[in-house]
């Protein structure tokens, strides 16, 4: 028998607030968090525009020492999984730990580090660079230093499939217990991106909005207006664990993991195929994981970058798997109000979804002021909704063909 996986810590950080609390109040009150860079100097880039946190202590986290020596993306991991076991009241130790893993992703890792350390090289030679140079720049340190601070001893790893980092890490932490290899993980995404080179190589590849004089408008996914993705940063973290083994130390429950889908589309290294047939088969593949119908499904927190194609192949592909039921069922893009997180908003997307369920209520897109015609879905437009929610599914696509779906399930004991 598989074995059942429940969730019992959530955390984030994210443009809308430094909590999950704060965020997904942002969420309900359909609140943009994107706004004008402040990290560098932005003037002369094609887009200046992103979704910064704002308030964010590292200190809080970590002491002026680990500052210097660690990227953000790996504060933020650091930050969301303090806060995360505190939501769980997860304690580890000597009889637990080799049973606790982590799986935190990240699409690209350190970058603001490699930039730091390369200015370094070029200005004073290779004696001047940082030893802590690898540690703080590998995708994998996020996850290292979260088993190293709670003492984590069983399974580690790193997922690096671009957007869908965050998403297939849950996935794969889902598995990992459900077959027995662990009875808790600590799981998600993490990304800090907003960087010169992170800005000036997604601007030469067109895939960046430059709706700059209007930030908060400027990622609207569905519209017919958008012009593409805004870069986000920050933080998702779920706890999640074996269902007998929470029940036991009287572990408050958020949800079930209930299915898990994952495709490539074998098609290009950015751009989804039209009718994004690969997200059919994951979506499929994740319903057939959990024993779903279509019909099962209230609420899809869509991939929704607010790029020309996906949205509409995403579109597409929602129709094809679910029919009919596609008219009932309502379908939302967070990213519209967050920015898109790379690699960490399968994470914080996951926790948006449990706290939906939660409180009854669907997520809006906001900015959809003019949906294009092919994009004719409930796509909860400006304002969120009260609804009963028993059942979600979260999409998540990235570079090179990486889909990733994840359905959760109410917890009703």
């Amino acid at each position: 028998m598989r074995r059942k996986v429940v969730v019992t810590g959530l955390a984030a950080v994210s443009p809308l607030g430094d909590s999950l609390q704060e965020t997904w109040s942002g969420i309900c009150a359909g609140k943009s968090g994107i706004s004008t860079v402040t990290k560098f100097d932005a003037s002369q880039f094609r887009t200046r525009i992103g979704g910064e946190l704002k308030g964010f202590d590292p200190l809080a986290f970590v002491s002026s020492k680990e500052r210097r020596r660690i990227d953000d993306f790996i504060i933020y991991a650091l930050a969301c999984s303090e806060m995360a076991l505190a939501d769980s009241g997860l304690k580890i130790g000597p009889g637990n730990a080799g049973r606790t893993g982590v799986l935190i992703g990240s699409g690209i890792g350190g970058l603001a580090t490699i930039e730091q350390e390369k200015d370094v090289l070029n200005n004073g030679g290779f004696k001047k660079v940082s030893p802590f140079t690898i540690p703080a720049a590998l995708a994998n340190l996020a996850a290292g230093q979260v088993s190293i601070r709670f003492g984590a001893k069983g399974p580690i790893s790193c997922v690096v499939t671009a957007c869908a980092s965050g998403s297939h890490s849950i996935g794969e932490a889902f598995r990992l217990i459900r077959d027995g290899y662990a009875d808790a993980m600590i799981t998600g995404g993490s990304e800090a991106a907003i960087t010169p080179l992170g800005y000036a190589a997604f601007g030469s590849m067109r895939a960046f909005s430059t709706r700059n004089d209007e930030p908060e408008k400027a990622s609207r996914p569905f519209d017919a207006g958008r012009d593409g993705f805004v870069m986000g940063e920050g933080c998702g973290i779920l706890v999640l664990e074996e269902l007998s083994a929470a029940l036991d130390r009287g572990a408050k429950i958020h949800a079930e993991v209930a299915g898990y889908g994952l495709t490539s589309d074998a098609f290009h290294i950015a751009a989804p195929p039209p009718g994004h047939e690969g997200a059919v088969r994951c979506m499929r593949m994740a319903l057939e994981d959990a024993g779903m119908r279509p019909e099962d499904i209230d609420y899809v927190n869509a991939h929704g970058t607010s790029t020309p194609l996906n949205d509409l192949y995403e579109t597409q592909a929602i129709k094809e798997v679910f029919g009919e039921h596609c008219r009932a069922m309502a379908v939302s893009s967070t990213k519209s109000m967050t920015g898109h997180l790379l690699g960490a908003s399968g994470g914080l997307e996951a926790a948006i979804c449990v706290k939906a369920m939660q409180d009854g209520i669907i997520p809006p897109t906001i900015n959809l002021g003019n949906p294009d015609t092919g994009c004719d879905l409930d796509f909860v437009p400006h304002r969120a909704r009260p609804a009963k929610i028993r059942n979600v599914m979260s999409n998540a696509f990235g570079f090179g063909g990486a889909n990733a779906v994840l359905i959760f399930r109410e917890y009703n004991g």
